[in-house]
């Protein structure tokens, strides 16, 4: 896990097991399901001692999203998880703002850097656990069960909801984590399960549409103080990928257009606007978060190679690389409304969310003019309190407090 970088018990991070969402996965009922246990294991981290940069969450969401029967040939219904991402992110937000957590990264002591990890498994259904765990990617980002314990640990805590989908969970995983980390009775820590209400037979993935995902997949931002909304963005957007096999001529291409600090100097509180290097390894960052997959965990971060680190006047670029080089993760400088979408034809994919749909439709618009092929267009949900009950004033508005308008409005009052 690349930009993790931890090595000692209090910088470690700790995961989350969610089990699946009840059905129908309504935004009422996840709320209901999975605010108690993120708020608790919030809690629990936002006044444990951290180190400088404040603790990291992994929140493990386990549940069968990917279908196929061959390892090579997964699917997903995209539409159905980039939802599922953005309700966890509103819920998470909408806790982190009620107890007064900051959930962008690196924000410091009493912060929690809340990262959601999607898990292919089905726990209605027998795993071999006789073989040790390997780490099997497939063509999609999304890793299943086995491949996850291989490749993430070791942990600070583990917690788990207290019901029987999470006992289960936690059994199984235990089971296959065996003899990856020696674990201490006090580092695994049950919280409330909250209220799981399943009315009818689950929604069948395996007849909802799926989704043709692509080798080259575009978004662009500004990606200050990465916080819950960039988060989500990121996540959807990776998820459109298509991964080659290890040993193929190019690896698949995620482009992230990210404002140059020229465009950024009329912003508000811009002083506290994070220079454009620093919001470039942020992302990356938060990328191997789902992206690096390594038998050492994060205790070694060869998997996510820096193979070009140049920030220069006119012109500045990062690109990492994971997976053996399977995907390709290129940040670029952006100094304009279009990015490298009008200046590199060969691309897929644009992901948008509802306040840059008018910038997708333009982009477009410019690559018709130029006689390139029009890009397919993704929309990403936006965070929203919607479902959460007893709603504060705080909770109703909760998206300008996490914006980076405001975080940097609030380091600013820190300094006078």
């Amino acid at each position: 896990m690349a930009g993790l970088n931890a090595t000692m018990g209090d910088d470690l991070p700790s995961l989350l097991l969610l089990p699946p969402p009840p059905h129908p996965a309504t935004r009422l009922a996840l709320n209901a399901a999975y605010e108690p246990p993120l708020k608790a294991a919030i809690s629990k981290l936002k006044n444990a001692k951290t180190g400088k940069n404040g603790a990291i969450l992994i929140v493990g969401l386990v549940s069968p999203i990917l279908t196929g029967n061959y390892i090579r040939h997964k699917s997903l219904s995209w539409p159905h998880v980039q939802s599922l991402l953005a309700d966890l992110y509103s819920i998470i937000s909408v806790i982190c703002v009620q107890l007064s957590v900051p959930t962008d990264i690196h924000a410091g002591p009493g912060s929690v850097d809340v990262r959601v990890v999607l898990v292919d498994h089905d726990l209605s259904k027998p795993l071999a656990i006789d073989s040790k765990p390997a780490i099997e990617p497939n063509n999609t980002v999304i890793i299943n069960l086995s491949t996850f314990v291989s490749a993430y640990h070791p942990w600070r805590y583990i917690l788990h909801t207290n019901n029987e989908p999470g006992y289960a969970l936690l059994l199984t995983y235990l089971k296959l984590f065996e003899g990856i980390q020696t674990l201490k009775q006090s580092q695994i820590v049950v919280v409330d399960g909250g209220l799981a209400v399943s009315v009818g037979l689950p929604d069948s993935l395996q007849v909802s549409p799926q989704t043709i995902t692509q080798p080259t997949v575009c978004l662009g931002g500004t990606f200050d103080h990465l916080h819950p909304g960039h988060k989500l963005l990121l996540t959807a957007a990776v998820l459109l990928l298509k991964v080659p096999d290890k040993g193929a001529p190019r690896p698949c291409q995620f482009i992230i257009g990210i404002t140059g600090d020229e465009l950024l100097k009329r912003k508000k509180y811009a002083e506290f606007v994070q220079p454009w290097d620093e919001r470039a390894m942020n992302t990356i960052d938060f990328l191997s978060s789902i992206l690096d997959l390594s038998k050492d965990g994060w205790k070694k971060s060869q998997n996510a190679q820096i193979i070009e680190d140049r920030i220069i006047k006119d012109h500045g670029e990062l690109v990492a690389q994971f997976r053996n080089g399977t995907i390709e993760v290129r940040c670029v400088v952006i100094q304009d409304a279009y990015g490298p979408t009008i200046t590199t034809e060969n691309m897929d994919i644009l992901v948008v969310s509802g306040e840059t749909r008018s910038g997708g439709n333009a982009v477009n618009e410019r690559r018709k003019d130029l006689g390139w092929r029009q890009l397919e267009t993704f929309e990403v949900d936006v965070l929203d309190a919607d479902g959460i009950v007893h709603k504060s004033s705080e909770a109703r508005d909760f998206t300008q407090k996490i914006s980076s308008t405001a975080i940097r409005k609030q380091k600013a009052q820190s300094h006078t």
